[in-house]
């Protein structure tokens, strides 16, 4: 075959209305896209297909932009660990190869990045720690000749992902060959000879792979017992719950205007909820007001913080870095490793991590800022290495006389802890307030050792990969200090607030359902309620290997692979692969991505910032064309 690129079509692909398992909620695509100078050269069913030609045979599950990164990776390894052989890749997956479903780009223009267009690559530079080379290429905003300061939508992101994908291909090696199959992979077997069978929905015959590698990305999940109770509840009582799920694919046509509709959860998934219930009905924004189109519920919401992720950062970084890592970096990592009994996140972890944190913000604050210190970076670095926590507050309450400039995580991580309103209109004043002090503050240099911690959050969480399965408690902290909208979103919170279209209910929301409604409180306003007959879920699901609507993934596990305490598929952090529940890895089963204890920052990520998962991708790269060289090379019996 002299083609690149094929587009396997199966026998039946999903309806439309059909919930995927391994990508939830797609159509089967016909075909897929194909780059320039190759043709698509489609195998329909009842012909011989390539993986029965004697090659060997990879199977990509997951073509979104881990596996498009995997795919790079691969293209970028091949000519020094794979030259000269054939090989048949096959990628599985409903969506387009590239965006896959949460980048597709068939969703909602007015659904953004939550990055600057400056600070999204899929490409390895430097300072990615791997074995295989740099391959050059450019960001979003070069590619797609933006402001680099814009918040591109996730369709220009989506036709990004698709280019990367279609230069990836063209850029593989003669005799390298991918397939994409638009539909789902429902399992994978042990075939007697070692060989991995995939199951294609709508196929009467697996694909027979040598190797599998799962690049999921978020996955569906059942309901937990909470959900259980809470939908029953709601077909009981004609009641609207809308479960975890990814927004853009959320059925919201059952939120009525003008309606009263209790949302839970205040990060990103509320962002593009509340998008597409006030602009994506017809809302608009005039200046600091918004104008309602009167199709708007009325959206009342809260969390266990009670308040947004804070916002993006919104000037640009100038003058020295803070030399990181300093007090959690690859030695620390080792040894924390190498304890025989294990480690515990808050005891052992934490103190390093905020001290790694500490450092950044002190550095960038004492150099850049010393007018509002009192003594010199040098001295303050001595006392603050060698101190610990109630050393290195008094040092800091000594040396620093602004509390403003003082970081106290526990202060930012829950900022709603002890305040107390006695109405529901006093807290959303307060809130406005909340909103406003954190925009003028990630707006203004003035504070930049507020850039300084989000540069150390990201060094932490290169090295945290490293660990594991370390709980959930610290993805939902980064997220929050460094993962937040943009700052016109928030403008736009406030300004919704203004106009009685979104109501606060402040921190450790509850939510009950009783005498026919939906009924939400919080501590922030002790004994007030409000009942409405929607509740809205804000949220992805968590990814567990025991609740994932994923079938091939639920039968790994139940077939004996390992997971950890919080569900996640447990992986060899060398390479990925697949660990069973005695600890020996799969020789032939990899796993990539956020359903893995693997799980790095991101599929892509910030320039020059070291790219774990671009390091992971590597890594699983050469593992798989090594294997699949050796077995190429083997004498046919």
């Amino acid at each position: 075959m002299s083609t690149r690129q094929a587009t396997t079509h199966p026998v039946a692909t999903p309806s439309a209305t059909a919930r995927p398992t391994a990508t939830p909620s797609a159509t089967a695509q016909p075909e897929t896209a194909h780059p320039a100078g190759t043709h698509p050269t489609g195998t329909h069913p009842g012909t011989t297909h390539p993986e029965n030609a004697g090659r060997p045979a990879l199977v990509i599950v997951g073509g979104g932009p881990r596996g498009t990164g995997l795919l790079e990776r691969i293209a970028a390894n091949a000519p020094e660990l794979y030259a000269g052989s054939g090989l048949d890749i096959h990628l599985v997956d409903p969506y387009p190869p590239g965006g896959g479903r949460i980048w597709r780009e068939e969703q909602s223009p007015l659904l953004w990045m939550n990055s600057e267009a400056q600070d999204v690559t899929m490409f390895t530079d430097e300072t990615v720690d791997m074995a295989g080379p740099v391959l050059a290429g450019p960001t979003l905003h070069e590619w797609a000749a933006l402001d680099g300061r814009v918040f591109a939508d996730r369709q220009r992101q989506g036709a990004y992902l698709r280019w990367v994908y279609e230069r990836t291909v063209a850029a593989l090696p003669p005799g390298i060959t991918v397939h994409h199959h638009p539909c789902r992979a429902l399992r994978v077997d042990e075939g007697h000879d070692g060989r991995q069978p995939v199951w294609l929905e709508g196929r009467t015959h697996p694909l027979r792979a040598d190797l599998v590698v799962l690049t999921l990305g978020h996955l569906d999940a059942e309901l937990d017992a909470e959900q259980r109770e809470l939908a029953a509840y709601a077909r009981a009582h004609d009641l609207v719950h809308l479960p975890p799920d990814f927004t853009a694919d959320s059925d919201l046509a059952a939120l009525r205007p003008g309606e009263p509709v209790l949302v839970r959860g205040f990060g990103l998934a509320f962002v593009d909820l509340m998008v597409l219930l006030t602009e994506g009905r017809g809302g608009r924004y005039e200046g600091e007001t918004y104008l309602p189109s009167g199709r708007e519920p009325v959206l009342y919401v809260g969390s266990r913080r009670g308040v947004p992720y804070h916002s993006k950062i919104g000037y640009a970084w100038t003058g020295e870095r803070p030399p990181l890592p300093r007090y959690f970096g690859p030695a620390q990592v080792g040894e924390l490793l190498a304890r025989p009994g294990g480690f515990d996140f808050r005891r052992d972890v934490w103190p390093l991590v905020e001290k790694e944190l500490g450092f950044a913000h002190y550095h960038r604050l004492f150099t850049a800022h010393p007018e509002r210190t009192r003594i010199t970076w040098t001295d303050f670095e001595e006392k603050y290495g060698t101190g610990d926590g109630p050393e290195i507050q008094a040092l800091v309450a000594s040396a620093v006389p602004d509390p403003a400039d003082r970081l106290d995580l526990a202060a930012l991580d829950r900022p709603l802890d002890g305040v107390r309103h006695t109405s529901y209109e006093a807290l959303q004043a307060g809130l406005r307030a909340y909103i406003e002090d954190d925009l003028t503050r990630r707006h203004d240099p003035a504070h930049s050792a507020d850039s300084a911690v989000f540069l150390g959050l990201l060094s932490v969480y290169g090295q945290l990969v490293r660990l594991g399965d370390i709980g959930s408690w610290w993805h939902g902290f980064f997220s929050f200090l460094a993962s937040g909208p943009p700052g016109p979103r928030l403008r736009q919170m406030r300004a919704l607030s203004r106009a009685g279209i979104l109501r606060f209910l402040g921190a450790d929301m509850t939510v009950t359902a009783a005498e026919g409604v939906f009924r939400a409180g919080s501590a922030t306003v002790p004994g007030a309620t409000v009942e409405a007959r929607a509740l809205v879920e804000a949220r992805l699901p968590h990814p567990t290997v025991e609740r994932t609507r994923d079938t091939l993934l639920r039968e790994l596990y139940a077939e004996g692979a390992a997971a950890t305490p919080e569900g996640l598929l447990a992986v060899d952090p060398a390479d990925g692969r697949v660990l069973d529940r005695s600890g020996v890895p799969h020789p032939r089963r990899f796993a990539l991505g956020p359903h893995t204890d693997a799980r790095g920052s991101g599929a892509f990520t910030r320039p020059r910032t070291g790219g774990p998962a671009f390091r992971q991708n590597d890594a699983t790269a050469r593992a798989a064309l090594v294997f699949l060289r050796d077995l190429a090379c083997r004498p046919v019996s």
